[in-house]
């Protein structure tokens, strides 16, 4: 929808607006306007380009100063054309060149466009006089062609602005030591503890009975689904908590008035009383149910729990754990997740200084594999869940499985995270008639499901390659263990767990994959920070934030034997699309963080309304986002129709 986004920048914003030639193949590339010396356009480039980037780049063209007068020609007499063609190709023609250029900041590509630039400058343009004479003097013997450096120098150098403030730029993005970002939490004396095991091992239980506990605290989860489930829990426990989650906040007055049980899913009623509870005066509770994203670093508690700590090394979101281990303001930080990623906190725990107490916990029920595959939809029984791994699997199956009498709960990524409880309670209440779930592998984080039976309907999933691209690869062990282990939870009906697969062909890889234990994770996201970013555009006042961020990603320096750079491909998508709305830095930023899904236009073009309604200073209310997307939306009568309303 937004491929070959482009902008056109006058010549006087040329010369700060240049990009750097640094910049990796699929981000924006400069090259020259048809229009000559009018301007340059910045555009998407191929994936294909990536091995090369400074190839990717032109020289802006550099127009004479109008100011000088042509007195070189006075002194030494007018040089010929030809003459200076064969001096200038010498000079490029030497390997000393070569080495003063690459001191310089000019890779070979760089120097060849350079050296294309001042060639033709001094062929079209009257030399200034200081260059006239040099040139004229090597012609008569008494000068050197290296005398031309320092000029060639000078015009690169206003060819590629950047040049000029590349060690600043690389200084900024200078990430081998983000422990450092965070003074106020470097000067607390924390207390770091792991509780590390599998699926239904007591591990986040143990650290939610600190929380509830504690005069204040946080929770950091992985999705707004299992934020909203310890909302709900420590209100119900009388342990005051906030909700906030990128779309949602809810006081803990909300769930007193609203989130009552015959609430539990989006209604008019509840609409209503949200309504009126808006007029009145909310107070913030002292403990914070929030997806990781979401984390404050600028308030204290006395506890936080950051959960599924394994996704650290997630290449998209990574990043957010890493931030919340870092920076947050907490006397206690209880980290729960798989002992895969012990080593990989206990080093990043070295590098501020602090200890880390590792509690390791084994699973509390029984989880057996089945010696045969499902085979058929026919043999589901209550309690089974299907594990699904793209939404049409999950339509059709539960279709199939309602045509055969069953009542079916279904849960996936994009459903509303109060739509996604309230089909897990019903799937949970033991007087319901709902006994089958079909679900995506969103239940293998965290959330309390009684599975009797887990089936996996494939082992085949897309995953999110390192250049961001999606590929269709075989499940990981971690999330093999993750899903499988949700059956059988402690508590529930269901003492023992069962595991299979419904295809005869893929048990045997489900076996092996569960005889293993969790892939080591081995390093933690970074991701540039809006004050980084801010410190980018002083040095490029006029580069995109699309292009800044390129900029940053390529020249930052990174520790690799702990962290990695997180893909930012939907943050630059998002910044290309609101790229002409007129915005501050920092609330491009924010805005280019949103998790929305850019591959749906009506998102994408809701998205763009918010943005160009933040812009003009208005207030984006319950009424005008009513309007935006023309609600109340129509009854679904198709599969696409209910994709649109999610």
């Amino acid at each position: 929808m937004f491929k070959g986004f482009t902008r056109v920048f006058t010549h006087t914003e040329r010369l700060q607006n240049c990009v750097s030639p640094f910049l990796r193949n699929n981000v924006l590339c400069a090259r020259e306007n048809k229009m000559g010396s009018i301007g340059y356009i910045f555009m998407r480039t191929k994936k294909h380009d990536r091995g090369n980037p400074s190839a990717l780049f032109i020289p802006v063209p550099v127009k004479p100063n109008p100011d000088d007068i042509n007195i070189g020609e006075e002194f030494t007499g007018r040089l010929k054309k030809q003459d200076l063609l064969k001096i200038l190709n010498k000079f490029y023609q030497k390997p000393e060149i070569r080495v003063l250029a690459s001191d310089n900041g000019l890779d070979d590509q760089l120097l060849h466009q350079a050296f294309l630039s001042f060639r033709r400058h001094c062929l079209e343009h009257d030399l200034p006089p200081d260059l006239h004479i040099t040139i004229s003097d090597i012609l008569q013997g008494a000068g050197h062609v290296d005398d031309l450096f320092p000029y060639f120098l000078r015009h690169a150098r206003l060819a590629f602005p950047h040049l000029d403030c590349l060690d600043d730029l690389k200084k900024i993005s200078d990430l081998r030591t983000p422990a450092n970002w965070y003074t106020q939490a470097r000067s607390m004396n924390r207390k770091i503890i792991f509780h590390a095991g599998p699926t239904n091992s007591g591990k986040t239980y143990h650290a939610m009975e600190r929380f509830l506990t504690a005069k204040s605290g946080v929770y950091c989860g992985p999705l707004k689904l299992l934020a909203t489930e310890i909302y709900h829990k420590s209100n119900k426990r009388g342990t005051p908590c906030d909700l906030i989650t990128g779309e949602e906040r809810r006081h803990a007055s909300h769930y007193n008035i609203i989130d009552t049980p015959e609430d539990s899913e989006d209604s008019p009623e509840k609409e209503t009383k949200s309504l009126l509870l808006d007029e009145a005066e909310l107070t913030p509770s002292s403990h914070v149910a929030c997806t990781v994203e979401m984390t404050s670093l600028n308030h204290s508690y006395e506890v936080a729990i950051i959960d599924e700590i394994q996704m650290i090394g997630d290449r998209g979101r990574g990043w957010a754990w890493t931030r919340a281990i870092l920076g947050l303001q907490a006397e206690e930080i209880h980290l729960c997740g798989e002992a895969g990623a012990i080593n990989l906190v206990e080093e990043i725990c070295n590098t501020t200084g602090e200890e880390m107490e590792v509690r390791t916990y084994k699973r509390l029920t029984q989880l057996k594999v089945e010696d045969s595959a499902l085979g058929s939809l026919d043999n589901v029984k209550p309690g089974d869940c299907i594990v699904c791994f793209n939404k049409n699997d999950i339509y059709s199956v539960s279709r199939a499985i309602e045509q055969r009498g069953h009542e079916v709960a279904v849960i996936y990524g994009s459903l509303p995270p109060g739509t996604k409880l309230a089909q897990a309670n019903k799937f949970n209440d033991p007087d319901s008639s709902c006994k089958v779930m079909v679900a995506t592998d969103a239940i293998g984080l965290g959330i309390n499901l009684s599975i009797r039976r887990v089936i996996f309907y494939s082992l085949i999933k897309p995953i999110v390659n390192e250049d961001g691209d999606k590929e269709m690869d075989v499940i990981s062990i971690s999330q093999a263990l993750q899903i499988a282990g949700r059956a059988g939870r402690y508590g529930s009906a269901w003492e023992t767990g069962y595991v299979t697969t419904f295809k005869s062909e893929d048990l045997a890889t489900l076996k092996t994959l569960l005889s293993k234990s969790p892939e080591p994770v081995l390093q933690a996201g970074l991701h540039p920070t809006a004050e980084q970013m801010e410190l980018y555009a002083y040095h490029l006042p006029h580069a995109s934030l699309s292009s800044l961020m390129d900029i940053f990603v390529h020249l930052c320096t990174v520790d690799d034997s702990l962290y990695f750079m997180c893909n930012t491909e939907a943050f630059k998508f998002l910044a290309e699309m609101i790229q002409h709305v007129p915005l501050p830095l920092r609330a491009r930023y924010v805005f280019c963080c949103a998790p929305i899904n850019n591959k749906l236009p009506f998102v994408c073009a809701t998205f763009l309304k918010m943005v160009r309604q933040y812009s003009r200073n208005e207030p984006i209310t319950r009424n005008w986002m009513c309007n935006a997307v023309d609600w109340p939306l129509p009854a679904p009568k198709t599969i696409m129709d209910l994709v649109h309303l999610e």
